[in-house]
């Protein structure tokens, strides 16, 4: 079955060198604890057989190792290994209890005087034992806990400079460690501690914690730069309203200017209308009285002419002299009394306040007249609303201050 190249992995050396070698976390759990037994009890060597799969993807080998069985026996001569049939044996008999399909695909071996480089006797028992191209044989040193990883290509065992270590569930690596528990030493309670787990789940932490602070930081990025355009749409727009209300402010001022400019036109008007309400009854008075004098004149004159042509011929002269005198007495009265109606009399116009305006008055005369001087003409105009003090005429009723 082909698997996925894992994500979560740590790096572990130069991986340049091909094939490219993945082991299991709880593989790697499993050397360690290999090792600090060997450090504990250094008589003899301790080894196991590893289990794994071998993948091709895109041209590049790929060597997945998930699995570790310790050897029952691992003998050592001189710088010669020595496996028995009765080591594989049990070896296969394990593979297949824990790891079904997996296959053995190489070796682990920890000692301290372990040679730096695998010799022929080494190299001969690997392709004696693990015949396929790629299979592994790696050697632990216990004191400076450092493992060294061989591939067998090219006819030889060639060193592999670095390995990936990648974090997954394993229960067939984990139900095996469990079991094994008395013979390897290493763990003295009932559970095995879940390293592999809790080594994921700290990674994953850790990716957690810095995705969401690479979220955070995105997201106080784009709230300042929103608030930005938020200020700047703010800014223009109370900057179109600020030209918009200055305009109306402007209209709204032309528009009661024009108003104020009427209404003044208007209060004008009805000021000096209020001022002369019989003005033009008194120019029809004095046309009326004009006319009613010159009837009377006329009058007068036809009754001397008959009176002159019948004095001394007609007996009843004395009565037409008498009467024409009677008629020329009331002539006489009806002309003073309309006089007296159309112009009030120099004496009295103006003791109740108002002066009504004569014929040959002008402010002026009229201050002069009602004060002896013509300091008041301004005063005058003022209580009268007049703008101009040439505008007045005959009959005007002017209010005095």
């Amino acid at each position: 079955m082909e698997r996925q190249i894992p994500k979560n992995v740590r790096q572990i050396g130069n991986v340049s060198d091909s094939p490219k070698i993945y082991v299991e976390d709880y593989v790697d759990t499993f050397f360690a604890q290999l090792s600090d037994k060997y450090r504990d009890d250094p008589q003899k060597p301790l080894g196991a057989f590893l289990i794994g799969d071998f993948q091709t993807y895109e041209g590049e080998d790929y060597v997945y190792i998930y699995g570790a069985i310790q050897m029952q026996e691992l003998r050592v001569s001189g710088m010669e290994y020595l496996i028995d049939d009765e080591t594989w044996k049990r070896a296969y008999e394990e593979c297949k209890q824990f790891f079904e399909e997996g296959e053995l695909i190489g070796w682990f071996v920890v000692r301290d005087d372990a040679e730096k480089a695998p010799g022929n006797s080494t190299v001969k028992l690997h392709k004696k034992s693990f015949p396929k191209k790629n299979t592994v044989f790696i050697i632990c040193d216990p004191q400076e806990k450092e493992e060294t990883y061989y591939v067998h290509k090219m006819n030889d065992l060639m060193e592999i400079g670095g390995h990936y270590t990648y974090y997954e569930k394993n229960p067939c690596m984990q139900d095996y460690m469990i079991s094994s528990r008395k013979k390897n030493g290493a763990v003295q309670t009932e559970v095995v501690e879940d390293k592999a787990a809790q080594n994921f789940r700290d990674l994953a932490r850790k990716q957690g914690r810095r995705t969401r602070q690479k979220h955070q930081g995105n997201f106080v990025y784009a709230m300042s730069v929103g608030l930005v355009l938020v200020l700047v749409i703010m800014g223009v727009a109370m900057l179109n309203n600020f030209n918009k209300i200055r305009k109306a402010q402007n209209q709204i001022e032309e528009v009661a200017g024009t108003i104020n400019t009427v209404k003044d036109a208007g209060n004008s008007g009805n000021s000096n209308e209020s001022n002369d309400p019989n003005g033009g009854q008194a120019d029809d008075s004095e046309k009326g009285t004009a006319d009613e004098n010159t009837g009377a004149e006329k009058s007068n004159s036809v009754s001397d002419k008959k009176a002159e042509g019948d004095d001394g011929t007609s007996k009843n002269g004395t009565d037409g002299t008498a009467s024409a005198n009677s008629s020329q007495a009331k002539n006489s009265q009806s002309d003073e009394v309309v006089e007296a109606s159309a112009v009030p009399s120099s004496s009295t116009n103006g003791s109740d306040g108002v002066y009504v305006v004569e014929k040959g008055d002008t402010l002026a005369i009229i201050s002069k007249k009602m004060y002896g001087d013509v300091t008041h003409i301004d005063a005058i105009c003022r209580m009268n609303g007049l703008s101009n003090g040439n505008l007045i005429y005959i009959g005007q009723k002017l209010l005095l201050p």
